[in-house]
C-alpha cells in the first residue's frame, strides 16, 4: 500500500479509503480537515460520517487517560497529617502484619 501523501484521494472508492485511514489517524493530525480529502467527503459523506465517529470514539479514549486534576487540599493536608504521625507507616501498631486496624484476621 502506498503512503497517504502518495495517493490521490479524489478518486478513491469508499472501501479503498478505508484502508488508509490507520496512516491517517496515526498522523495526530484531525482527518476530517484534512484538505487532500474533501473533494472524498463531498463525494462520499458517508466516508466523512465515518471520520468524524472515529475521531470521537479516540478523543473519548484519550480523555480516559487523562487525570481528572490534582486531589484537593484536604487530601494532601491528610496525606501530610499520616506521614507527619507516622501512622501510615507505623507496622508496630497493628502488629505489622499487613491488616489494617481495626479488621482481624479471618481463620
Amino acid at each position: 500500500m502506498s503512503e497517504p501523501g502518495d495517493i490521490n484521494f479524489d478518486d478513491l472508492k469508499p472501501e479503498e479509503f478505508e484502508q488508509y485511514l490507520p496512516e491517517l489517524f496515526a498522523t495526530g493530525d484531525k482527518v476530517s480537515d484534512d484538505p487532500r480529502l474533501q473533494k472524498l467527503y463531498a463525494a462520499h459523506p458517508d466516508c466523512l460520517a465515518l471520520v468524524r465517529d472515529l475521531e470521537t470514539i479516540a478523543e473519548t479514549a484519550r480523555s480516559l487517560f487523562e487525570p481528572e486534576g490534582d486531589p484537593s487540599d484536604k487530601v494532601w493536608k491528610n496525606i501530610q497529617n499520616k506521614l507527619r504521625d507516622g501512622s501510615a507507616l507505623d507496622d508496630e501498631a497493628d502488629g505489622g502484619d499487613d491488616i489494617p486496624n481495626g479488621l482481624s484476621k479471618l481463620n
